[in-house]
């Protein structure tokens, strides 16, 4: 068979709803480019579920991933979708039996684990592809064109917001997976090292400093209302004006998020198994009444080797997810917003503006997930030849730009990075 349209084999560490859900859920829609043989997920449920999906045999699936790794090489790559603080061990143990490895974000919140997962994938000469699958956008495609096609002159700052999300801030960073710090990373490296890596690669330079100031402001016991319960569906006064309401986000909400969500607070995904998990599992407490301590809001400021300064602001407080991006150069402006898949190019030589509408399906991180999947089934396809959009020395490079923010916002300091370690 041509190697390029080969079928390649990958092993699932970890089908949690990343895992399962995106990538797990393309490979069932696209069975002529990938296919998944082995499985490790400690969750019998998930675990048994993804087997029957997949048609994965009863010897293909372990509890730990250990058990898979320790035999011999089987597939063309490793699928690294554990908890944030459990990404390295597997991926050092897959390049170790010569696997090609796809490992969600983020890699290590650690400096020396980072550099030694590069220097192990240089060594091996093995690709680690990072799940940036911002910088497979049709959106932030479409700015990496416009500002190498020189349209704004020379570019000299950069504005982004991540709009978080009020139910995407309660349900992962204050009831869910990625509410404590020490249990995973700090909420700038768990949801933004995708913003570092994409301000990076607008600003097609090596960053040299970085200062940051945030919070947790709001999500705390103090601003429970009176009254409130520790539970949403024990009866609290409030349910009818709160926002965060956990009957309201997973029963009543008719978001685009929640057939994602749902699945993540029970498998078996109907009203009746959502009801009895949120009365007693994590995600049906109340949002002021957590054992949370990432921040909700977070600010982070720049300079770049090429004069290039950026501002990066998180939010918890918005309505939807998504980025705004503002671009501005010395012959123009861009201003665009990914979620309405609209980028706006003005010139200031005659005042005209240029908009693009780009209209892209919004599911799946606005097109990336499914572009970030293409990509690897061709970097897998060519046996690493290929090396795709994201390299594992510039992911290393915006993780430690976040830690280096993260560090800022804890001592009030400006990082220089050519010393952080």
């Amino acid at each position: 068979m041509n190697s390029k349209h080969k079928v390649v084999t990958a092993i699932l560490i970890g089908a949690g709803q990343r895992g399962a859900q995106v990538y797990g859920e393309y490979a069932l829609q696209h069975p002529n480019e990938i296919r998944f043989i082995a499985v490790a997920e400690p969750d019998e449920e998930r675990r048994s579920a993804f087997c029957r999906d997949h048609g994965i045999p009863a010897e293909n699936a372990a509890e730990d991933w250990p058990e898979l790794l320790s035999r011999p090489k089987m597939a063309d790559c490793v699928f690294v979708c554990t908890q944030d603080n459990s990404h390295i061990s597997p991926a050092m143990a897959a390049l170790d039996k010569n696997y090609h490895v796809v490992m969600e974000k983020p890699m290590s919140r650690c400096g020396e684990e980072l550099r030694a997962l590069q220097a192990k994938a240089q060594e091996k000469n093995r690709l680690v592809t990072v799940c940036h699958v911002l910088r497979y956008t049709p959106f932030f495609s479409k700015i990496h064109q416009i500002l190498n096609s020189g349209v704004l002159g020379k570019v000299y700052a950069i504005q982004q917001i991540e709009n978080v999300g009020f139910w995407h801030q309660a349900h992962s960073f204050v009831r869910g997976n990625w509410r404590i710090s020490e249990e995973t990373s700090p909420m700038i490296l768990a949801k933004s090292c995708h913003d570092m890596d994409i301000l990076l690669w607008m600003a097609d330079s090596r960053c040299t400093k970085v200062s940051s100031f945030g919070s947790l402001s709001h999500f705390k016991p103090e601003n429970a209302p009176a009254g409130a319960p520790l539970r949403c569906l024990d009866g609290c006064p409030h349910e009818d004006v709160c926002p965060y309401n956990a009957e309201y986000i997973y029963l009543k909400s008719k978001g685009v998020h929640v057939p994602v969500i749902r699945k993540v607070v029970s498998l078996e995904d109907t009203d009746d198994s959502v009801r009895q998990a949120l009365r007693t599992g994590p995600y049906g407490r109340c949002v002021y009444h957590c054992d949370n301590d990432v921040v909700d809001h977070q600010v982070v400021n720049l300079q770049f080797e090429n004069g290039i300064t950026a501002s990066f602001t998180m939010c918890a407080f918005t309505w939807d997810g998504g980025r705004t991006v503002k671009i501005m150069g010395s012959e123009g402006m861009l201003t665009g917003d990914v979620e309405k898949d609209t980028i706006e190019v003005t010139r200031f030589v005659n005042g005209e503006t240029t908009v693009i509408h780009l209209n892209v399906d919004p599911q799946g991180h606005s097109g990336g997930d499914r572009g970030f999947m293409r990509d690897v089934v061709r970097q897998m396809q060519s046996d690493g030849e290929y090396t795709g959009r994201t390299l594992v020395s510039t992911s290393v490079e915006s993780h430690l730009v976040a830690l280096a923010a993260e560090e800022s916002r804890i001592t009030g300091k400006t990082i220089e990075m050519e010393s952080f370690s």
